[in-house]
């Protein structure tokens, strides 16, 4: 009789974790349709929450820098000291006397995927549906969508070759796109340039995304082993992890903002200086 017992609570726990998806809170969801004439646009969760961000920097950034005296305090203080450490310590070593030019490039990249990245640690989905008693997707980690950060790294892809034909001319670009050598070995360093221009935004991409996946997958397993095992230590050492673990993911976000950032800035620099 134990061992039948045991079988069937093992089935059962079994049963609970083929059912438990971790990659579900991550996942992107249809919200509702938006048509324009002859063409429709589907609407995301991830969709929704660039919107969302754009919509509170747009509003946020302006309101926290209204000046009410000669020092600045609170948020502007905190949001002036981060643009003064993004201009000094991170453009202005790579990007030299064009830093001032392009250092709101490196602002905007910074504060928007630092953004998307808070934002996806509230879950909003859950806060709504306790108070409304509906079950909605408002809401999502935006930055665990590969199509959402490459979509970012194709923005600062076009930005460095941009920058780097705007300030040397198309003509000039391209002669020095490639580092001097042998002419019988240009050929073979021009290919290796050109795949490494295509190398760069893809590992920004999949740099952002696999971190900020990755913490959602591990705080959704760690809530899923409360309902495998059903036991109050458990579920204490679970939370315990899990509150840990959420501290991490957000170092993880300011750290992955910082790095894409970072290394946007460094791509520039490298793109506006011929001698590079």
């Amino acid at each position: 009789m134990g061992l039948w017992w045991t079988l069937g609570l093992v089935q059962g726990q079994l049963g609970l974790l083929a059912e438990f998806n971790p990659l579900l809170p991550a996942q992107s969801a249809h919200l509702f349709t938006v048509a324009v004439g002859p063409w429709t646009m589907v609407i995301s969760n991830h969709m929704f929450m660039v919107g969302l961000a754009t919509a509170i920097l747009a509003v946020g950034i302006p309101l926290a820098l209204r000046r009410r005296g000669l020092a600045p305090a609170g948020w502007q203080n905190v949001i002036e000291s981060i643009c003064v450490f993004l201009r000094e310590d991170v453009a202005r070593p790579v990007m030299h006397h064009h830093t001032d030019q392009y250092v709101g490039f490196v602002w905007t990249i910074f504060f928007f995927v630092l953004t998307l990245n808070l934002l996806g640690m509230i879950p909003s989905e859950r806060i709504i549906t306790l108070a409304t008693g509906k079950e909605n997707h408002f809401g999502g980690p935006a930055t665990a969508n590969i199509f959402i950060t490459g979509a970012l790294a194709m923005v600062s892809f076009v930005m460095t070759h941009a920058t780097g034909i705007r300030q040397q001319g198309l003509r000039h670009y391209l002669v020095h796109f490639a580092p001097p050598g042998p002419w019988w070995i240009m050929p073979l360093l021009y290919v290796i340039e050109i795949i490494g221009a295509f190398i760069r935004p893809m590992t920004l991409a999949v740099r952002l995304f696999a971190n900020i996946i990755a913490g959602h997958i591990l705080l959704a397993t760690f809530f899923g082993l409360i309902l495998v095992f059903r036991s109050c230590t458990i579920a204490a050492a679970t939370v315990g992890a899990a509150v840990a673990l959420s501290l991490l993911e957000l170092l993880v976000a300011f750290i992955q903002a910082f790095i894409f950032a970072f290394l946007s800035a460094l791509y520039i620099g490298l793109s506006v200086s011929p001698e590079h």
